[in-house]
């Protein structure tokens, strides 16, 4: 059994191929994997599909004719030569799929380096195919083994610890602002992608949030997606008075707060402009208006990816252990029942043996207890150190056929 992945990712594809790549929805994901799963060398398979990443994930009994069928699938799924597919694919088996699979898992092969969404993808992948009869047991293993490996990653560093998009950077440097969210009016301006993250992660932290902008309508979807307000576009001079926080991220060409709009307050306001051109024009700081721009952001989002890749690289040293570990105890599973035959069958024939000379009268009665131990004790010197030696190798190809060879000079038909 082996482990094959081919993945199409940030790292090697263009959005416009990942796109053609991508599947549509569920049931588009549940007819591939019937097709995959039908081929008579994978026995089990999943399909992550996300913006970024479009990968597969199977156990088969050959890599080889394994891959060609699945770049096949591929090429007629998305109308590309299945030879531009193979040069542009990584192509992972065994140890490399294992190491990849928990890279995945933990973020560290993400576009951003410990963002948290994939380990939710991961699980839809796998709980879409197991539920639908294409996947089992072997891939349970190493999603429970990459989940095992993501948590200590969390628990070891601080990967995940700091935001790095802009939008999270902005609501993060508002809640140290402001100490939490909790009981805090927010106004939120725009109805871009930026504004809809800033809208999600204020409601969450607790906040009352209001959403503004130019077409209402847009504004309402927001508001009804985040569970916030809505307010018209035309009371903007009064509303940027009314709150203690406030985000923009508009596509006008000009500002569209000035300094005749801003009015004294009795508390301090934080206000922070993500976009480019800027939406806020203030010169004046004598209404306790704390201004942050994208310059000041983008600082805090170099700082945090710094960080992070420092903290990658500690986290890929515990990839590594977390991915020998997979295989020693995927060998043990594997080798410790054939270990036991091997053992069983030993005996019984030395038992067999024993008999045989007593009852033939080549040694008197009382030798039997005698020569039962030591015909025992003759096999446990002679199969120990064939055992250890099995049991030392983590090399899961030479596992594999050391297990292959010894069940056929056996005559062993189970599956270990």
């Amino acid at each position: 059994m082996h482990y094959l992945i081919i993945s199409f990712s940030h790292k090697n594809s263009t959005l416009a191929q990942r796109e053609k790549l991508a599947f549509a929805d569920d049931n588009a994901k549940l007819k591939m994997l019937e097709v995959i799963n039908a081929h008579t060398n994978i026995n089990e398979s999943m399909i992550l599909s996300t913006c970024n990443r479009m990968e597969i994930y199977c156990s088969c009994s050959h890599v080889e004719e394994a891959s060609e069928h699945l770049l096949s699938l591929l090429s007629q799924h998305s109308n590309t030569p299945s030879d531009e597919l193979k040069a542009r694919a990584d192509m992972l088996d065994n140890y490399g799929a294992i190491h990849h699979f928990f890279s995945v898992a933990s973020s560290l092969d993400s576009m951003i380096v410990g963002e948290t969404q994939i380990a939710g993808q991961l699980k839809d992948a796998f709980k879409l195919s197991n539920e639908n009869g294409y996947c089992g047991v072997k891939l349970a293993r190493a999603l429970q083994s990459a989940q095992k490996c993501a948590a200590e990653i969390r628990n070891a560093t601080d990967i995940s610890s700091r935001p790095v998009s802009i939008a999270s950077v902005a609501v993060s440097k508002a809640r140290e602002c402001v100490g939490g969210f909790a009981g805090k009016r927010a106004l939120v301006i725009g109805s871009g992608e930026m504004s809809v993250i800033t809208c999600k992660h204020l409601s969450a932290g607790g906040a009352d949030v209001t959403v503004m902008n130019r077409t209402f309508s847009k504004a309402e979807a927001i508001a009804a997606e985040c569970g916030a307000k809505v307010r018209s576009y035309e009371e903007i001079a009064y509303a940027i008075n009314e709150y203690p926080i406030l985000f923009t991220s508009t596509g006008s060409l000009s500002p569209i707060i000035t300094d005749a709009m801003i009015e004294g307050c009795s508390y301090d306001r934080y206000w922070f402009d993500m976009a480019v051109p800027r939406d806020i024009e203030c010169h004046t700081q004598e209404w306790g208006i704390h201004l942050y721009v994208i310059d000041d952001l983008k600082d805090i989002v170099s700082a945090n990816i710094a960080m992070r890749e420092d903290e990658a690289r500690a986290s890929f040293v515990l990839i590594s252990r977390h991915t020998a570990a997979f295989f020693e105890w995927l060998k043990a599973l594997s080798i410790e029942p054939l270990i036991k035959n091997v053992y069983q069958r030993a005996y019984t024939s030395a038992h067999a043996e024993s008999v045989r000379v007593i009852e033939n009268g080549y040694l008197p009665k009382e030798y039997e207890h005698v020569l039962h131990k030591a015909t025992t004790q003759a096999l446990k010197r002679f199969l120990h150190p064939i055992t250890e030696q099995m049991r030392s190798h983590s090399d899961p190809m030479r596992t594999d056929a050391l297990i292959e060879a010894l069940s056929f000079l056996m005559n062993d038909d189970q599956n270990f």
